[in-house]
């Protein structure tokens, strides 16, 4: 019997915790919880990090194809969710205005901003999958609770 989602998320949190407590390091922070993320939900095509860095959004680590290094504030799917400090989830990129085509692959999409110990938005985290409607609210809760974990694991502004 397959395992649900909500148990698969239930045991990477508690990965997720174990892996970056006591850790001051961004990358492997992000590096660690990327492939953590990527392994527990492989059908997930794309899974990483972009950091703010001077108002915008620089490459981080991540599991998957080449990506984008840059991406404004404000623009494509992280650069709204960044500008607008809410989680984005878009059931099919080709309907969302601006989205930045890193891979023509790429058919939905969840962005997650991360928050520093001050409450700012320090990085987002990016999930895109090749199948239309991949993400729905469960994804929407549980990626949240990471995001807060590794907001309070990372800090303050990447540097």
């Amino acid at each position: 019997m397959a395992e649900g989602k909500a148990n698969r998320y239930q045991k990477l949190i508690k990965e997720i915790k174990a892996l970056i407590e006591d850790v001051d390091n961004w990358v492997g922070i992000e590096a660690n919880v990327s492939a953590a993320i990527k392994s527990a939900f492989p059908a997930f095509f794309w899974v990483g990090f972009y950091n703010v860095k001077d108002g915008d959004l620089l490459l981080g680590p991540f599991q998957g194809e080449i990506a984008c290094y840059f991406i404004k504030k404000g623009r494509g799917v992280c650069g709204t969710a960044l500008q607008e400090d809410r989680t984005i989830l878009v059931p099919d990129v080709e309907q969302f205005p601006g989205h930045i085509a890193c891979s023509s692959l790429s058919r939905s999409e969840i962005v997650v901003p991360v928050h520093g110990t001050g409450g700012e938005v320090i990085a987002v985290l990016d999930i895109d999958s090749t199948a239309l409607n991949a993400f729905d609210a469960e994804d929407q809760t549980h990626l949240e609770r990471i995001c807060d974990i590794v907001g309070k694991a990372l800090g303050t502004t990447y540097t």
